[in-house]
């Protein structure tokens, strides 16, 4: 049987109307542009954290610190047959910032 004693159904009342207050207020969080920008910028950073950890494992597993030679010892011994990737990622690097420009210079003249 329902409760019929009004002190206890407003008790109810309001206590659903605070649940109610509680959830409008986490989506309008949610969904505010802020907060959808926030999330926008730390996604991307996290992706370019994890992009900048994979290409330092890259570089370090391919052009890692060069066996030191000891006195005496043939010169063809240590011989290094590693490319080189540094003009490679300076030129990876210069293209998407020369990209990135032109996409801020259209947005700016539209």
């Amino acid at each position: 049987m329902a409760d019929t004693d009004p002190a206890e159904l407003e008790r109810q009342i309001e206590r659903t109307r605070a649940e109610l207050a509680q959830t409008v207020d986490a989506i309008a969080d949610r969904v505010s542009p802020k907060r959808v920008a926030e999330r926008g910028v730390a996604k991307v950073k996290a992706n370019a954290e994890h992009l900048v950890a994979q290409v330092g494992d890259l570089v370090g597993g391919v052009a890692g610190p060069k066996p030191v030679r000891a006195a005496g010892e043939p010169d063809d011994l240590w011989e290094d047959d590693r490319p080189d990737l540094a003009p490679v990622l300076i030129g990876v690097g210069a293209v998407l910032a020369l990209g990135a420009m032109v996409m801020l210079w259209r947005r700016r003249h539209r």
